[in-house]
């Protein structure tokens, strides 16, 4: 048994034995007061910024990279210490929320602009792909679409604890959505959209999947394909969407029209033109309250070097095998 199988059995038991807190934590949550719920976030945030030294870093010089020409570093390190607070708002929001499934409790909290985009790019029956960026309460904009009563689903990176990862799907099922894993999921999204579904697509980080560099933020990015591989192929809308945070359990979700979908004939550069197009509106979306955004996120951190000593080294390790 090598070193990393001993990792994920002793990770698998560790979570197991935490999964009761994690009831108690959702319990006392939903429980604590909306008036003390502020306090608390106010408090993970201040100690996450303190103590999240990787975190902290990350975010700072990702700031300064997207906004150094235009703020201050007083101004950066005051940015990234909303970002934190902002960050813990949306996990305490989400936890403390996360049983709330009644359309009339949900959009007490979430007020919806621009349903009627979606309404438009559902009617025409080529699904949708909903695209949106991890930005305030990202799992809220997941399942608002469900709440909203249109047929949902995504694929996701499997949590690494199998009762963890059960309680998520049913939370989100819950809610209109259903979940299946990223593995090999890609012919499973193409069935969903043309069945007229919706699903959930976030493009907006630097991930492991088949990508290429667009920019964001005045710098280039690494940034998935899949969205604009699964709208060329079968013709589905792409509606841009996100979710900002007013306060505590209070939200807006706004819909923005299908973006136009370019098609030249040459594959390759219209799926970059359409990758970058997706991902300047959500650059949009987190220009007008960029401290909800993930800035502790390596959005930058792949590199046309890095990946194609990847790529080198990914080969020889395929020749070795063979």
């Amino acid at each position: 048994m090598n070193k990393t199988t001993l990792h994920n059995i002793r990770r698998e038991i560790v979570l197991t034995l935490a999964y009761p807190f994690l009831w108690g934590m959702l319990l006392f949550l939903w429980l604590l007061p909306k008036a003390w719920r502020g306090g608390l976030i106010a408090c993970c945030g201040k100690l996450y910024y303190r103590y999240g030294k990787k975190a902290r870093l990350y975010a700072l010089d990702n700031l300064t990279l997207a906004y150094g020409n235009s703020r201050t570093p007083e101004q950066i390190e005051r940015m990234a210490q909303e970002v934190f607070h902002n960050v813990a708002g949306a996990f305490i929001d989400f936890f403390a929320t996360v049983l709330v499934n009644r359309p009339q409790r949900f959009f007490k909290m979430v007020t919806v602009r621009g349903e009627n985009h979606l309404q438009e790019a559902f009617d025409r029956q080529r699904g949708v792909i909903c695209l949106i960026p991890h930005l305030s309460a990202w799992e809220l904009s997941a399942v608002t679409p469900g709440m909203l009563g249109f047929p949902t689903k995504a694929a996701s990176k499997a949590i690494k604890s199998w009762c963890i990862q059960r309680t998520m799907v049913w939370f989100r099922a819950r809610r209109g959505m259903y979940n299946f894993s990223r593995e090999n999921s890609y012919q499973k999204l193409v069935e969903s959209l043309r069945q007229g579904d919706c699903i959930i697509l976030m493009i907006d980080q630097d991930t492991k999947v088949k990508g290429c560099f667009v920019d964001f933020f005045g710098h280039q990015a690494y940034t998935p394909l899949g969205a604009a591989r699964l709208a060329m192929e079968t013709g589905a809308a792409v509606v841009p969407m996100a979710m900002t945070r007013n306060g505590v359990a209070s939200f807006c979700f706004d819909i923005l029209p299908e973006l136009p979908l370019v098609d030249t004939g040459n594959r390759e550069a219209d799926l970059v033109s359409n990758t970058q197009r997706q991902t300047t509106a959500m650059e949009q979306f987190i220009a007008q309250t960029p401290t909800q955004w993930v800035w502790m996120h390596r959005r930058w951190r792949t590199t046309p070097e890095s990946l194609e000593r990847y790529r080198q080294q990914k080969s020889r390790n395929q020749s070795a095998k063979l």
